[in-house]
């Protein structure tokens, strides 16, 4: 699912919100989670997972291509985490 999927299934499950309301609510919501990751912290949403922020250090990599040593920098990547119920959910099945 892509975010205009997201937005437009909102909006066909809420009739009384119109789709540029719910555009707007999306919009704020990952503009939020992405402030909290980027300050650092945490974002949970209880049964679906958690995202955090992790640290890489530099290190040497190689160039595919060629088979060169390259320099690769310390960087922060985001990380999900899936909760409980969202693992059960996908397992049900089996």
């Amino acid at each position: 699912m892509i975010k205009s999927e997201l937005i437009a299934k909102l909006a066909s499950e809420n009739p009384h919100l119109t789709q540029r309301d719910v555009e707007r609510v999306v919009g704020v919501v990952l503009d939020r989670m992405a402030s909290a990751l980027e300050g650092g912290g945490r974002v949970e949403l209880r049964g679906f997972g958690a995202f955090s922020v992790r640290s890489r250090p530099a290190r040497t990599g190689r160039n595919p291509r060629t088979g060169a040593a390259v320099k690769v920098k310390a960087k922060h990547v985001p990380f999900f985490k899936s909760g409980k119920e969202l693992r059960e959910r996908l397992n049900a099945d089996e």
